[in-house]
């Protein structure tokens, strides 16, 4: 049986607390370090940012460090959770001078929220409804001066007028094996667990880039070690706990390969329809689209085509089953 996901307080304890306990994401800090500075040198609040990019790579982390490196409170809200402007009323009306509002998953704001928002962002007001029908009246309450940070994994799903009131938008990219590692070496500290290097360096190759990844791989490979050895991790007790939960030495886990095994096997490389492999794979497409494709694409294990999904010669490799061309496939074709 595989590991769980962290407990919330293992996560939340393995944050960095601050912006240089931060590894990677180095251009993004250069900016958001002269946007802090130039705020605090005018004393006003921090222009609006907008952190997008793939989950697990540290927008939420960004948006708790800001607040706290500017000395001012922050609220913390969900995108699904307001589902009309009286859900986001509360937030607004209880904002210090300039404190911070995180709304994650931003993406997902009804057109509703969105729009009672827009006049709240540039001129630090909101209207009130109060009554209804021909008795009804609007109340102009203003609102302190604040910084509206947005994350989202979807920026596409925003609106143009919401993007662009954003002063600040930056994306996050993965992370390289070696700023991996380097997360895994402090985090081990955290966690009191001795780490080789050799160990820690192979906990960052199959954490698909992703420091959430990384220490979801830490604290069950940290389990493994103090039920199956003592405690110490080593190389040979990193490949053997996560042979157990089925992780390879690309990262991919055993729906990732069931995926490209299906694509292989039952279409012979491809192209086949996402629905098709759902189907085959008794997998919703949604799941396959939004959790197993992404890596597999990065990966250069998979390319979409306008005909469907194609294993490429990488994937038949590492799979270790020999290329067969066909004239079908148009990864490879006769020329």
């Amino acid at each position: 049986m595989g590991p769980g996901p962290p407990e919330e307080e293992n996560d939340i304890a393995l944050r960095p607390k601050r912006i240089a306990d931060m590894v990677g994401q180095r251009d993004v800090i250069d900016v958001l370090r002269i946007a802090m500075d130039a705020a605090a040198k005018r004393e006003e609040p921090l222009g609006h940012i907008l952190f997008d990019g793939p989950p697990g790579l540290g927008k939420t982390t960004f948006a708790t460090c800001i607040p706290r490196e500017m000395g001012v409170s922050v609220q913390l809200a969900s995108g699904p959770s307001l589902k009309a402007p009286k859900d986001i009323l509360p937030y607004l009306t209880n904002l210090e001078e300039r404190s911070v509002l995180f709304i994650d998953e931003i993406h997902r704001l009804p057109k509703t929220v969105e729009e009672y928002l827009y006049t709240a962002m540039e001129d630090f007001r909101i209207d009130i409804v109060l009554g209804e029908g021909v008795s009804a009246r609007t109340l102009n309450l203003q609102l302190k001066r604040f910084t509206l940070i947005g994350a989202t994994t979807r920026a596409g799903m925003l609106s143009g007028p919401m993007r662009d009131r954003f002063q600040i938008r930056e994306h996050l990219g993965f992370y390289s094996l070696a700023e991996l590692s380097e997360i895994l070496t402090r985090n081990a500290k955290k966690l009191s667990v001795q780490v080789d290097q050799d160990a820690c360096a192979e906990i960052a190759r199959r954490s698909r880039g992703t420091p959430r990844v990384a220490n979801n791989r830490l604290l069950w490979v940290r389990d493994y070690a103090l039920s199956k050895a003592d405690g110490r991790v080593t190389l040979p007790i990193v490949e053997d706990a996560l042979k157990m939960t089925g992780i390879d030495s690309l990262g991919l886990d055993r729906q990732d390969r069931r995926y490209l095994e299906t694509v292989i096997r039952v279409f012979s490389g491809g192209p086949a329809g996402i629905e098709a492999i759902a189907h085959t794979m008794n997998v919703s497409a949604d799941t396959l689209v939004d959790e197993v494709e992404p890596f597999l694409l990065r990966s250069e294990l998979i390319v979409r085509t306008s005909r469907g999904r194609c294993a490429t010669a990488r994937a038949f490799a590492h799979l270790n089953i020999s290329v067969k061309p066909d004239d079908q496939h148009p990864l490879f074709e006769s020329q």
